[in-house]
């Protein structure tokens, strides 16, 4: 029965990945499956996520979080930081599919960055890291402050919020990419003080659907130039006041 399921599991996802133009490897089919199990598997002690249905996984997770490479060419991004990851959306299925980008995925909750390390470890993934940090933190440390080619952020703050979050991170000319639903759209406007602030500017927007029907708006914001040093503001500043 449970290989039965497996097979099902792995068809279902190749199919699905084909359709996207995503032709996976047997080790990455691999590498999803044990992610598959090991998301479900913890779910039942930790709140990692609601959606645990085989098909709603593989499109509202797997295949939503390579949906970026709509408007980003992959092949141009050499490392990439996934702020506010929670179970590992979307950067652990890009890191699957990309392997040569070097990941950091971060997260507050020391709890969810355990799981990720197991993750990481289960999947044998390489050149890719789980750290324990706020991001307003974690922005402001030298390592991580303005060294990546691409941040990523599913997390569901509002864009003003985010992008205090998220663009420190970026280096001069990289890339924030802002997952939201059909909605995000409506934040842009009021997020273009922050950004001027945040010398960057909303370089695409792409609205679409996935087999779920549900809406999604991909936000590309270009980097101009440095970020002011008194950005990120201190912990909790950026949702409690947004610029």
């Amino acid at each position: 029965m449970q290989n039965e399921k497996n097979h099902q599991f792995r068809q279902q996802l190749k199919e699905r990945f084909l359709r996207e133009g995503f032709h996976l490897t047997d080790i990455q089919i691999l590498q999803f499956e044990k992610f598959y199990h090991f998301l479900i598997e913890k779910n039942k002690v930790m709140n990692l996520t609601a959606i645990t249905d085989m098909e709603e996984v593989i499109e509202k997770h797997f295949i939503d979080s390579v949906s970026s490479s709509r408007i980003i060419n992959y092949d141009n991004i050499s490392n990439c930081i996934d702020v506010g990851t929670g179970a590992g959306f979307p950067g652990i299925p890009l890191k699957i599919v990309y392997p040569h980008i070097s990941m950091v995925l971060l997260d507050s909750l020391n709890k969810r960055v355990k799981f990720l390390e197991e993750v990481i470890e289960r999947l044998e993934l390489k050149d890719i890291i789980a750290i324990h940090y706020r991001a307003e933190d974690a922005a402001r440390v030298p390592q991580y402050r303005e060294k990546f080619d691409l941040c990523v952020s599913r997390a569901v703050a509002n864009l003003r919020t985010l992008s205090e979050y998220c663009i420190p991170f970026v280096k001069k000319k990289g890339v924030f990419l802002s997952y939201k639903s059909m909605k995000g759209k409506e934040e842009i406007k009021e997020a273009e003080h922050c950004l001027e602030l945040l010398a960057s500017t909303v370089e695409k927007v792409d609205e679409f659907q996935l087999d779920d029907n549900a809406g999604r708006t991909l936000i590309k914001i270009r980097k101009n130039n440095f970020t002011p040093k008194k950005y990120p503001r201190k912990a909790g500043l950026p949702s409690k006041d947004p610029l």
